[in-house]
């Protein structure tokens, strides 16, 4: 009877351990993110590189298994209106990542799909420059959060912020700030509806970090950021000294969505 009975708990713990350590693995597991921005003459690369986005691009991604990619403009007013779009796509990990890299040089109907796109002779390129930066979202906020707005594509605000460092310590006090120091949570509480916190692990202006917010309209876009300037807990944060001069430059951009966009 003892036999039996040994056998059965060191089972049981062996088990049980097996699945802190599998419920855990998940819940540390935090989402990686590429921006592609295509840098643009103007309104006719735009269409180009929209044609291709909307009709060949996306549609190869959402087979691959990326069911959520957002394409986004610049708003009117701002001055690269009609020469930058921007692609968010969302990755469980660097390997998939690669992966659907790899997935697309081998799919045939996306490589004959884009021909004229992937393929344009050298005097008429679709685009300038495309700008590849690659994320890995923070601690307290490990995946992606999709908003649910009722308004428009054209009447919504989706703001994205890139806050660079003036060295690797200070950075790494901003990023604290956004999750042990509650910066993260004030902005929940305050219905930003934040797509993605996280740190560029790849690209042009390192250290720093970069979030997207979004609102309904412009209208909200306001509100939300005065009451959040106004709060008393943004107040107590900004003035903790460990966060002072943790931002040497600090870059807003205005965006609304495509209307092929897929939030």
């Amino acid at each position: 009877m003892n036999q039996p009975t040994k056998f059965s708990r060191s089972f049981f713990l062996m088990t049980f351990f097996a699945l802190v350590f599998t419920f855990s693995a998940i819940a540390a597991s935090r989402d990686y993110y590429q921006i592609q921005v295509f840098r643009l003459t103007g309104k006719v690369q735009q269409q180009k590189v929209e044609n291709f986005l909307k009709s060949v691009y996306l549609p190869a991604l959402h087979k691959a298994g990326i069911q959520k990619v957002g394409v986004f403009k610049p708003i009117e007013s701002d001055t690269t209106s009609e020469k930058r779009v921007y692609v968010w796509i969302p990755f469980k990990s660097l390997d998939h990542f690669a992966k659907i890299q790899e997935m697309l040089e081998n799919d045939q109907q996306y490589q004959t799909n884009g021909s004229d796109f992937l393929g344009a002779p050298f005097d008429q390129k679709p685009f300038i420059r495309k700008e590849s930066i690659l994320l890995k979202a923070f601690p307290d906020a490990p995946n992606f959060f999709i908003p649910n707005h009722k308004t428009a594509p054209s009447e919504r605000i989706y703001e994205l912020r890139s806050y660079e460092g003036p060295t690797e310590n200070l950075f790494r006090k901003k990023v604290k700030m956004f999750n042990e120091g509650g910066e993260i949570k004030l902005f929940t509480k305050l219905d930003f509806n934040a797509v993605f916190y996280a740190e560029v692990i790849s690209g042009s202006t390192m250290p720093n970090l970069m979030y997207l917010t979004t609102f309904a309209n412009t209208t909200i876009h306001a509100d939300r950021w005065a009451a959040f300037r106004a709060h008393p807990e943004w107040k107590t944060l900004s003035a903790i000294a460990e966060y002072k001069n943790t931002v040497s430059n600090s870059v807003k951009t205005l965006l609304h969505p495509t209307d092929y966009s897929d939030f």
